[in-house]
């Protein structure tokens, strides 16, 4: 289940990567993206999509 980051609503806030910190990280760019090679059948996934601000983050 391949988690999709909508970088157009993204504001980088960070809470993702707060509740996720195995999956998620804010690059460069002030975005969230998913780390490469990250077990996104974590628990914590759920959790982060929920708490998105701005429901930026989706499970295609």
């Amino acid at each position: 289940m391949p988690i999709k980051v909508d970088t157009d609503t993204c504001i980088g806030c960070g809470v993702c990567q707060s509740l996720c910190p195995d999956v998620f990280e804010v690059g460069a760019d002030m975005k969230a993206h998913v780390k490469e090679g990250a077990d996104e059948s974590l628990g914590c996934v759920d959790d982060a999509i929920n708490s998105c601000p701005t429901g930026s983050l989706s499970i295609e």
